[in-house]
């Protein structure tokens, strides 16, 4: 089975192990918040009703593996302050959380003060964003934020610009209004992109990356991040996540760097941040070399 451009050997489709289930506490008080579910066997259940349909509609390993789609991802990354402050300070930033599944580092963001009405999330998988509103207990009129399904590899969805270098505010945007996400072409203050670039083969990631750059506000502060698999070397590698193998391509820290800070940006531009680590991932020994990242205009 393939997930984006991996490869997984498994023999049948991979069931969701619910044993996996567990929130740290805030997590909990996070989703207790925005659900208005207080009783933790309530918010379980809530939880894995909505899971299970998900999971029939994409066997995305977002769903199954140790229940990642309820981490709060971005508000754990040291440019997560800044991003906050750019929705604080800068007139009209608008927030993209892009391959988003449920949307949950929007929410959080939209939960610590990145005004919502200024934040959008996309995913491929409609199904997803829908869900989002059955998770959080919202409806399109009740909740800001925007969710837009598309595909970020069909240029009708996104075209690829050049950067853009005008440094002056663009004017505000009705976000709920986009049908696709090129009308935010140089409107962009920051981007979450964890956890996807490294679904992808490495000329696609080459053709997201200049896609999203032409995303990005050329005023400087204006950031992209992620969280992806790396590799001390790029290359294709192999991984084994909870008894599954599968096999994906993955840059290193100088190579994610180089291509940013001038192939995709003019050199000089911008300043590229790596750190590359291990994450285990299991008892049994396994583990996944990841890279987080950031690329912020200067």
């Amino acid at each position: 089975m393939t997930l984006g451009d991996i490869t997984f050997q498994t023999a049948s489709v991979p069931t969701v192990d619910t044993s996996f289930y567990k929130m740290s506490p805030a997590q909990a008080a996070f989703f207790k918040t925005q659900t208005g579910i207080d009783d933790d066997d309530d918010l379980k259940r809530h939880i894995l009703e909505v899971q299970a349909k998900a999971y029939k509609a994409s066997h995305s390993r977002r769903l199954r593996n140790k229940f990642g789609f309820l981490r709060l991802n971005l508000s754990n990354f040291s440019v997560y302050e800044h991003i906050l402050k750019l929705g604080r300070e800068r007139p009209d930033a608008v927030l993209l959380d892009i391959g988003c599944c449920f949307g949950v580092d929007a929410r959080k963001a939209a939960a610590d003060g990145f005004p919502a009405k200024n934040i959008i999330a996309s995913d491929v998988v409609e199904e997803f964003l829908q869900l989002s509103h059955e998770l959080f207990k919202t409806t399109p009129a009740s909740y800001p934020g925007s969710l837009l399904p598309g595909d970020i590899l069909d240029p009708e969805f996104l075209s690829i610009v050049a950067p853009s270098v005008d440094v002056f505010p663009a004017p505000a945007i009705d976000l709920s209004s986009l049908k696709s996400l090129s009308p935010l072409h140089g409107r962009v203050s920051a981007i979450n992109a964890i956890a996807f670039f490294h679904l992808f083969n490495e000329e696609k990631q080459l053709y997201i990356a200049r896609a999203l750059a032409g995303l990005l506000s050329a005023q400087p502060g204006s950031v992209i991040c992620g969280l992806d698999n790396g590799a001390v070397e790029k290359g294709t590698i192999t991984n084994n996540l909870s008894g599954i193998e599968y096999r994906g391509f993955a840059h290193s820290p100088e190579s994610w760097s180089s291509l940013w800070d001038g192939e995709v940006f003019e050199k000089g531009t911008v300043k590229v941040e790596t750190e590359l680590a291990e994450f285990p991932v299991d008892d049994k020994g396994h583990f996944l070399m990841m890279m987080r990242w950031s690329v912020t205009r200067l």
